[in-house]
């Protein structure tokens, strides 16, 4: 199957100019054109364009999806600075994962509260105290929420 420029705008929510930059730097390659100049990509376009977006959703810059590309032509050679930049990438992903997890937690436990309070101000009952919520109680919720969304 083949797509045009519009098509894959549209799939991948991208505007065209990047996907012009991406072919430009060297990061799509093998754009064939029409008689008329119009850009026809292929299915390997597509599995590239994904891995692209799974890469920027992962962090990585420009520069690094660049190298990994580089890297992946070369896999014999280059399989040592391939992995480290996938190492790295994926420490750095964990090292974040674990901050937006503990606020995640803190959001849960502020949840909680602030929503005892308002039940115990509905009610007329007595107001609830920070110190009496453990974080480790929300711990288990937090994950268990993140398994559920994950599937």
């Amino acid at each position: 199957m083949s797509y045009t420029i519009a098509q894959l705008s549209k799939k991948f929510d991208v505007n065209a100019s990047t996907l012009r930059y991406y072919e430009e730097i060297g990061i799509l390659s093998n754009v064939k054109r029409t008689e008329s100049g119009h850009r026809v990509y292929s299915e390997d376009h597509v599995g590239k364009l994904e891995a692209i977006n799974c890469f920027k959703k992962a962090g990585m810059s420009i520069s690094e999806i660049k190298d990994f590309f580089e890297y992946e032509k070369d896999e014999a050679t280059c399989i040592d600075d391939m992995m480290s930049l996938l190492r790295n990438r994926s420490r750095i992903m964990l090292e974040e994962f674990y901050e937006r997890y503990e606020s995640y937690e803190h959001i849960l436990k502020k949840l909680d509260y602030y929503g005892h309070i308002e039940k115990a101000l509905k009610s007329g009952k007595e107001l609830p105290r920070w110190d009496k919520y453990d974080k480790k109680d929300y711990h288990q919720k937090a994950l268990d929420a993140i398994l559920t969304k994950i599937g």
